[in-house]
């Protein structure tokens, strides 16, 4: 996908997340999030899409600290929910393309990184407020969905943070069926260490390695069209 459809569908799903918002009110727990209420999340997200706003209007080589949530009144929380996300759509918008600054994972540049990471982080709390709401969720586009899998498995998967570790070496398939995106392979090869008794046992410390490949498998180990998206 392009930086410019990135950021176009998260432009809707900002709008239509704050709108869920609106109508749930802030005391409205949310289901996928059993912790929150409806203000945890907006000021959650609020809070994101003004902490990356900083991050690509002002370059920098190391993270930037994530500010403290804060602290406003009921009838505040939408029209700063809707003040932050316009400003990240305008920063991502008229962003140089050469734009040099932190990332936290591999990307083509990182203006795509950002542009990718806040459109699926927006998308998912847009359909934790929708489901808050108990409104209809928006559907998402097929090849959107099947990026934000491709994320999930070949980004956060893929890094010594993620805490999906097999007992064994196992390999999962994926394979969209309602996109042209390329299947995936999933495989997990844990580092065998030795124990006493000479044996050796697999350690769950090593990242899966995924791969991207354009042939059609003639079998799947799993297989699903993009609506089941299972990403954060």
């Amino acid at each position: 996908m392009e930086i410019t459809e990135f950021v176009e569908t998260l432009r809707l799903d900002g709008g239509l997340l704050a709108d869920a918002a609106d109508e749930a009110g802030p005391d409205a727990p949310v289901p996928t999030c059993p912790d929150w209420r409806m203000r945890d999340l907006v000021r959650h997200v609020g809070t994101v899409h003004r902490w990356v706003t900083g991050i690509v209007t002002e370059p920098q080589e190391q993270r930037r600290p994530f500010p403290e949530l804060p602290e406003l009144a009921d009838d505040e929380l939408v029209p700063w929910l809707r003040e932050g996300h316009h400003h990240l759509v305008l920063a991502l918008h008229t962003a140089p393309a050469d734009l040099r600054t932190w990332t936290f994972l591999p990307a083509p540049s990182p203006l795509a990184f950002w542009a990718r990471r806040q459109a699926h982080e927006t998308s998912v709390h847009r359909a934790d407020a929708q489901q808050a709401a108990g409104v209809a969720l928006t559907p998402l586009p097929a090849r959107f969905a099947a990026d934000g899998i491709d994320e999930l498995l070949r980004g956060f998967h893929a890094g010594d943070r993620s805490r999906v570790r097999p007992e064994t070496p196992g390999t999962l398939r994926l394979r969209a069926d309602d996109t042209p995106a390329p299947s995936g392979r999933c495989t997990s090869r844990p580092t065998a260490r030795r124990a006493r008794s000479g044996t050796t046992r697999p350690s769950r410390r090593t990242p899966p390695r995924t791969a991207r490949s354009r042939a059609r498998p003639r079998s799947c180990t799993s297989r699903c069209g993009t609506a089941c998206r299972g990403t954060a």
